[in-house]
């Protein structure tokens, strides 16, 4: 069957690695310790552990589910979700708004909402199974060894307080450390992501600064206590484009110098581009394909991921004034229960067998996706 995103775009010829590669090239701008015992993962214990840590697994989750009560019935923010993210690696997830990429960040913070109710089979950081830790064991992990930047830095900065104390309080709390040292790590943070006056800056409050420099300030604050997991979610979303580039930038070099396993979470598909290791595609609360950048680009087998890459203008390619593709309908309600593909009814492929149960495909390199279409019949739509 013939896909009606790419028949909407004549114009463009189909994405291939040598156009990812081109993307690419764009110049962007500018062992744990955990306070009380965790369980230890059945698969993970012993030998195994060890060689988990060995192979650089930072973050391994099989299963994720986060559903929320509502007066109109349970709605399933994060679907059956599995991923996994190492040491020097950046991890893109990417979808609409409100597909639930926020929502899988929080959940892995332990920043749901009282309302929500998270579930997963496997629930592993550093080889530790944290599924079932008590409030104070994570309350132990966050912000220390693993760290968030949120979307907004003006409402996740405290008003009250000087930027000083905000980036020196975790850092105490979580490493004892005096006030003196606290304030010397904070400033040699601040030169590291390019604020100058560092010294100065600590007795300022988040509105005397712009929002580059509070972006700056939230980057410093999560690299306080030496993360080994670090997400961003839309770090560079309330930014202007020229200091969007600079954030971006900061973000790549530091996770390269410092080997973080980062999550960046993004709907721009120009960033993810530039700066993924690996990409987990979500729609409707789910993943729906992941694999490497380059496999995801050059060889997209989702329908809904070749949609959103039939959106994305070429340099080169795309004529001047030309049509993109866009994606017809809306996105369905997750209210209730969900049987089949979700996508199924944007999609121009879809057949009876939606409605039903949906096999995950597999390559032998880890590029996975969920769709009755087997391969061939994906690459011929």
């Amino acid at each position: 069957m013939t896909n009606q995103i790419a028949t909407k775009t004549p114009v463009n010829k189909p994405f291939t690695s040598a156009d990812h590669a081109l993307i690419n090239q764009q110049p962007i701008a500018p062992s744990i310790s955990i306070d009380g015992p965790l369980t230890e993962s059945p698969s993970l214990s012993g030998d195994t552990e060890a060689a988990s840590r060995a192979s650089g697994n930072v973050l391994n989750i099989t299963g994720l589910t986060v559903d929320i009560a509502t007066p109109r019935g349970t709605l399933h923010v994060v679907r059956d979700v599995s991923l996994h993210v190492k040491r020097g690696e950046t991890l893109c997830i990417v979808g609409e708004s409100g597909c639930g990429k926020s929502m899988t960040s929080l959940s892995i913070m332990g920043l749901l909402p009282k309302s929500a109710k998270r579930s997963s089979t496997r629930f592993e950081f550093l080889g530790k199974d944290i599924s079932q830790a008590s409030k104070s064991q994570i309350n132990a992990l966050r912000g220390n060894k693993m760290a968030m930047i949120f979307q907004e830095p003006m409402t996740a900065l405290n008003p009250a307080y000087t930027i000083g104390e905000q980036l020196t309080e975790h850092y105490r709390h979580h490493l004892k450390a005096t006030e003196a040292d606290a304030r010397a790590r904070a400033v040699s943070l601040l030169e590291k992501v390019g604020i100058a006056s560092a010294a100065q800056r600590l007795g300022q409050y988040p509105h005397q600064l712009s929002g580059g420099l509070r972006q700056r300030v939230m980057i410093a604050m999560s690299l306080m206590c030496d993360p080994e997991l670090l997400i961003a979610d839309e770090p560079s979303t309330a930014l202007d484009v020229t200091i969007q580039a600079q954030i971006l930038r900061l973000l790549a070099d530091l996770q390269k110098e410092l080997g973080i396993a980062m999550i960046l979470i993004t709907h721009d598909l120009g960033v993810v581009a530039r700066i993924a290791d690996r990409v987990a595609v979500m729609y409707a609360g789910q993943i729906v394909e992941q694999g490497t950048a380059a496999a995801i680009f050059s060889a997209p087998q989702h329908p809904y991921t070749r949609g959103l890459i039939s959106c994305i203008p070429i340099p080169g390619r795309t004529i001047p004034g030309g049509k993109l593709g866009t994606i017809p309908g809306v996105v369905p309600s997750l209210i209730g229960d969900m049987t089949g593909c979700a996508f199924r009814d944007r999609c121009a492929s879809a057949q009876a067998a939606c409605a039903g149960n949906i096999p995950v495909h597999q390559t032998p390199h880890g590029h996975q996706w969920r769709c009755v279409l087997e391969p061939s019949e994906a690459q011929a739509t």
